[in-house]
């Protein structure tokens, strides 16, 4: 049986083990592989439009928990923020004048967010840039593999109200997936991570192609279907 997703809030720190092994898993690289002949419109029903949008990265970042097992490292978002209160997200953000590319703006936003020690952090490509309709964002997802971890822990708690390592093995487990049902219709991938906490939407949508390309998803009921919870319905993650 896997074991829960680890979570910091405030005052509290997250301390990633390596284990047994210190190399870069295999099916990383089977995941790189894979996205580089993968279109965006795999990923998103939603078209990438050709111009406009706000540039945005976000860091899809894999490494171990504090357990030492396979994890992706995860933000809830604050509760009293004005876009997506209270949901489970990437580290990430805006696009600043003084970011070089998409990594820069990930892994800015990450130190920023939760902490994080980028020279820690070995970026291994992009998947392919989506469009995000509320806020108009066009996201890239940047997939770094957490070569050196280190502790993080909350960042700019205006932001962030917790950071979180989620197993991979609790992520694929199909006891913790079904289908969420948005008031607007939306239908898509979630995984309750515990806790209150629940991946879905635009975040819960690439974790699921990921597990998929790298090879680690395992087949889960998608009729299973769970209304949002109220408290979730102020626009998408």
């Amino acid at each position: 049986m896997s074991h829960m997703p680890s979570l910091a809030g405030p005052g509290e720190t997250l301390a990633p083990q390596l284990g047994s092994r210190d190399l870069r898993p295999a099916w990383l690289d089977r995941l790189m592989a894979a996205a580089r002949s993968t279109d965006a419109a795999w990923f998103s029903r939603v078209v990438t439009p050709d111009e406009g949008g706000r540039e945005s990265a976000v860091l899809l970042l894999f490494g171990p928990d504090p357990d030492g097992e396979d994890a992706v490292l995860l933000i809830e978002r604050a509760h009293d923020m004005r876009s997506h209160p209270g949901q489970v997200a990437l580290p990430g953000g805006g696009t600043e004048a003084g970011d070089v590319d998409a990594a820069g703006t990930a892994l800015r936003e990450a130190q920023e967010e939760v902490l994080l020690d980028p020279l820690g952090v070995e970026v291994l490509g992009t998947l392919p840039r989506l469009f995000l309709p509320v806020g108009g964002f066009l996201v890239t997802a940047v997939v770094g593999w957490w070569r050196d971890p280190g502790p993080v822990g909350l960042g700019d708690p205006a932001e962030v109200a917790r950071v979180i390592l989620a197993p991979l093995s609790y992520l694929t487990d199909p006891a913790n997936r079904f289908t969420v049902s948005h008031p607007s219709g939306y239908r898509g991938p979630a995984f309750a991570l515990g806790d209150d906490l629940l991946l879905w939407g635009f975040t819960g949508g690439i974790v699921d192609k990921v597990l998929e390309l790298a090879g680690l998803a395992r087949p889960w009921d998608g009729d299973r279907v769970q209304a949002l919870p109220d408290r979730l319905t102020r626009g998408r993650a």
